[in-house]
């Protein structure tokens, strides 16, 4: 059955790599896998990153997933309409400063639309580089906004959670916000 939309892009990670691009690496038991996919909509992109494992996650994996989500549910909470994008970073950075990796942590947040990262443009520090002309902007009820939390883990690999919101008078909507936890990878 066709839903209409079109897969536009995959970054994938596995295992201790931080490499995002193609490779002949091979998936291995024990193995973690971050899976950073954008698909098209009538014309619109949305971004949404998750993990899996290849085997059961132990309680450090458990933990830095955890952390990640924390951080994401932070810079979620105070978002509505009228509210100042610099605050969903002000929520992050709080959130940052009191995780035990927060140093090692990176947190993003961008307009999503037609194109990825377009306005409002929240940041001058992002992964891409422009002025963050809609920092002090009040956000409108439905904009969409990606919100993103990185760890690239030495030890343990490329850690993330990516989910596209749109912006409501009360609050926000998620999309595809299930599967947050490790996704077990069958054997």
């Amino acid at each position: 059955m066709s839903r209409d939309m079109i897969f536009e892009y995959a970054l994938v990670t596995m295992g201790t790599s931080l490499n995002r691009a193609p490779s002949e690496q091979r998936l291995e038991r024990g193995d973690i896998v971050s899976l950073d996919s954008g698909g098209n909509y009538k014309g619109y992109i949305g971004d949404l990153c998750r993990m899996a494992m290849h085997g059961a996650p132990d309680g450090e994996l458990v933990d830095l997933l955890g952390e990640i989500d924390l951080i994401q549910q932070a810079a979620r909470a105070p978002i509505r309409a009228g509210l100042i994008g610099a605050d969903i970073y002000a929520a992050a950075n709080e959130a940052l400063a009191r995780s035990p990796h927060g140093k090692h942590m990176h947190f993003v947040a961008h307009g999503m639309g037609i194109v990825s990262h377009e306005a409002p443009r929240l940041t001058a520090s992002g992964p891409i580089p422009y002025p963050a002309d809609d920092a002090n902007a009040p956000l409108e009820a439905g904009v969409v906004i990606s919100i993103e939390t990185t760890l690239p883990h030495k030890r343990r690999g490329f850690i993330k959670l990516e989910d596209t919101i749109a912006v409501t008078a009360d609050g926000y909507q998620a999309f595809g916000d299930s599967a947050r936890g490790w996704n077990r990878i069958p054997e």
